[in-house]
């Protein structure tokens, strides 16, 4: 007599053993290092949700392996002669996720509800855009209320993705826990915690660049976790490797790796003036504390420890090597001794503040290093773990003394710079406001001209990291590992996966 489990296990196995023939529907499997914030592109935070909106919704523009500029639902732009007007050529025959078609009067609708929506961390990227035109269907004008030279640059990241207007206007705050897209893949399900299914849209205006059926995503912040899946076959993608296991895996010839150097950084925030927790705290209340505590950090020690020097020290928000790197504020080296002496000045010798960290392996290790480091001139750091999505709470109501947070980078160094230093915008966790800073971040944006603007970025730099809202620590290599038959990875500085182009071998 069979037992009912092998039954149970038999019949499956017999289905499947009658089905040789079919062709399999193909499903790409990606492991991401931490669970994605709101799917809505208006309210996202997280760089995490920037890799799943990859597939999920198109940009008017993208950016190349160089960071160029490339067209994606916009086929073509013209810039006015004073700079105030970008005139923008739309794709035709582009539909969104719910069959609703994509023109000119949905890139007006979507602008203006990056701008208006309640909570949007675009409103300070699209700042300059005063009104938007409808010129025809295709067609579609950006009226500004100043030149602002990095639209483009915004326009090819979350301010520039497209949902359907119907969708968005029927679901109104809820839209982010189904969104309707543009992108190669549809929602199908979330599970928080757990994972995100996506499903191929057959009207996908370049669909036949597009080799899978679905897409899962899958969050496991343990990196060692998800390189097991991954070697296990679980997996076909894994983003953010451990800086530990890349030498061992570049010699396995069942996976292939891939490392470029981020356009973003790793830093320390400091509530300055963001909630009245700036006031409990020693670092928020005295420069001289802020300075002891960058003074005490060894940046090339940090980068060994917790990258195993995956990563280029730095100082600023973009690295050293960057053409917008500000020379004349150069990466200070560790003085111990000096840091004593600041803390003795700012009568704090010994100064105690809590560091908020999320749960990621690499972020765990940073803030122990950093807590070592710190404590030889006289802090005492305690750290506190948050779920990744719950320390961009935390940062978003102030309620935190110092937070660990890394910045994925824009391809234009405004889009570091301006809404993290830039009086009361969206991503200014610090709580940092200066006018004279203000001012000449707004003439950075009204300038075309590189060398015009890299000297106010300068100046910029001589304000803001004298003040230090965020301690910039190193600029870390995106690793990458995937199964070796996945083909048409590309490795494009801002770290997200592009679905489109990828295959994998039978």
């Amino acid at each position: 007599m069979t037992h009912p489990m092998t039954r149970c296990r038999w019949i499956p196995a017999l289905l499947l053993a009658a089905l040789p023939v079919l062709t399999p529907a193909q499903t790409l499997r990606v492991g991401l290092a931490e669970d994605p914030d709101v799917l809505d592109p208006s309210l996202s935070r997280s760089f995490v949700g920037r890799v799943v909106f990859s597939a999920l919704c198109d940009k008017l523009f993208d950016v190349d392996e160089k960071l160029a500029i490339q067209p994606q639902l916009a086929s073509a732009y013209e810039w006015s002669a004073d700079s105030k007007t970008l005139t923008l050529k739309l794709r035709p025959g582009v539909t969104f996720h719910d069959g609703e078609k994509f023109d000119a009067a949905a890139v007006k609708f979507n602008i203006e509800r990056h701008k208006t929506l309640p909570g949007s961390n675009r409103r300070g990227e699209l700042a300059p855009v005063a009104t938007v035109d409808v010129v025809d269907p295709l067609t579609v004008r950006l009226n500004l209320s100043a030149p602002f030279s990095p639209l483009l640059a915004q326009l090819a990241d979350r301010a520039g993705m497209m949902v359907s207007p119907k969708a968005a206007q029927a679901a109104g705050d809820k839209f982010g826990t189904k969104p309707v897209c543009s992108g190669p893949f549809r929602f199908v399900e979330r599970v928080a915690q757990d994972r995100m299914v996506f499903e191929r849209y057959p009207q996908y205006w370049n669909k036949d660049a597009i080799h899978f059926d679905k897409i899962v995503y899958t969050p496991i912040p343990d990196a060692t976790v998800r390189l097991a899946n991954l070697k296990s076959g679980q997996l076909d993608f894994i983003e953010r490797v451990a800086s530990s296991d890349i030498e061992k895996l570049q010699s396995d010839k069942k996976l292939k790796t891939s490392r470029i150097t981020e356009i973003g950084y790793q830093g320390i925030t400091i509530n300055l003036a963001k909630s009245d927790k700036a006031k409990q705290n020693p670092l928020g209340r005295d420069a001289r504390v802020r300075e002891a505590f960058e003074l005490s950090l060894d940046r090339q020690g940090i980068a060994q420890v917790v990258m195993d020097n995956e990563a280029t020290v730095g100082n600023q928000w973009v690295a050293p090597g960057n053409a917008w790197y500000a020379k004349n504020v150069p990466v200070p080296k560790r003085d111990v001794a000096r840091a004593k002496a600041l803390l003795k000045e700012a009568g704090v010798p010994n100064p105690s503040f809590t560091l908020v960290t999320p749960t990621t392996s690499d972020a765990q290790r940073l803030a122990l290093v950093v807590q070592a480091m710190t404590r030889e001139a006289g802090f005492d750091v305690k750290i506190q773990a948050a779920e990744f999505a719950t320390s961009l709470n935390m940062a978003d109501k102030g309620d935190f003394e110092a937070l660990v947070l890394a910045w994925s980078g824009r391809a234009d160094p405004d889009g570091n710079l301006y809404s993290f230093d830039a009086c009361k915008q969206p991503l200014n966790y610090a709580g940092y406001c200066d006018a004279e800073t203000d001012a000449l971040l707004n003439q950075s944006r009204a300038l075309r001209d590189p060398a015009e603007r890299r000297k106010l970025f300068e100046q910029v730099a001589a304000r803001v990291l004298k003040e230090r809202p965020i301690v910039y620590l190193y600029h870390r290599n995106w690793l990458w590992a995937y199964n070796a038959k996945l083909s048409g990875v590309r490795n494009v500085p801002d770290g997200l996966l592009r679905v489109t182009g990828l295959k994998l071998a039978p």
